[in-house]
């Protein structure tokens, strides 16, 4: 359990945010969300003790031995300067950017999750992770998602020119839902399959939140009587995140 935050200091608060999918569906587009984070990084850096992205933050990332995919500078750069003024960011990574490896935690010191954690924060014992391929059923991506992060499955996809790789990759990003301007369907209640997980867990392993992105969707839902799962949406439709104090925690939407 990730203890560095259970207390904060005074008027400081953590920010979670997930699915920004820069890369998505065009560079045009893109770039004017990318942008609009980037504003949202400056609306919280002089409030911030801590900043949770989970997941899917590229629609696409590998990292070769020498090269990275090309854009996203300005998103780069921003978490450059809240690092530079000792701003903690905490990455998850999620389905469309698993392939993260060290380029991260070298040059910009970002821890990389790669499966849920437990922190301490505020007081309150906070599970996060991006949330695919967890829950009941699916297991043909669960299969899928195994391949993906062996490292036979690594290995041959980095011995693929650049423009090869990263051009199959677009390629298949623009296959998605969110490329094509399709939001996630609706809110399904007990069918949530996250929201089944942390009931799941609550049982073993009690948590006063669960907070997870990947689902597309903001939702805000009980667990136990004194548990929450929150899933943190996603910005091409929503731009919504979480922050949480000392007193309290909320759900907004960035416009």
């Amino acid at each position: 359990m990730n203890k560095q935050f259970e207390t904060l200091p005074k008027g400081k608060k953590v920010f979670f945010a997930s699915d920004f999918h820069l890369g998505v569906p065009d560079n045009k587009r893109s770039l004017e969300r990318e942008k609009k984070i980037i504003r949202w990084l400056d609306s919280i850096k002089n409030d911030a003790a801590a900043i949770f992205l989970v997941g899917d933050i590229f629609d696409f990332w590998f990292e070769y031995k020498h090269v990275i995919p090309k854009g996203f500078v300005r998103f780069q750069a921003k978490l450059l300067e809240l690092k530079d003024q000792r701003i903690p960011i905490i990455f998850f990574t999620g389905n469309h950017d698993m392939w993260m490896f060290d380029y991260f935690e070298k040059e910009f010191e970002i821890p990389i999750y790669r499966s849920p954690e437990t922190f301490m924060i505020a007081g309150k014992k906070v599970y996060v992770g991006h949330g695919d391929g967890l829950g009941p059923g699916d297991h043909f991506y669960k299969f899928l998602k195994f391949f993906f992060n062996s490292k036979v499955c690594k290995w041959a996809f980095s011995w693929l020119h650049p423009n090869i790789g990263v051009g199959i990759a677009q390629y298949w990003s623009g296959k998605s839902r969110l490329a094509n301007d399709h939001a996630d369907d609706g809110y399904k209640g007990e069918g949530e399959w996250l929201l089944q997980y942390c009931k799941e867990l609550e049982d073993s392993d009690p948590h006063d939140l669960y907070v997870f992105g990947h689902r597309h969707l903001p939702i805000e839902v009980e667990v136990g009587q004194s548990s929450k799962y929150i899933n943190l949406g996603e910005w091409v439709h929503h731009c919504t995140f979480l922050t949480m104090d000392e007193h309290s925690y909320e759900l907004s939407e960035y416009k």
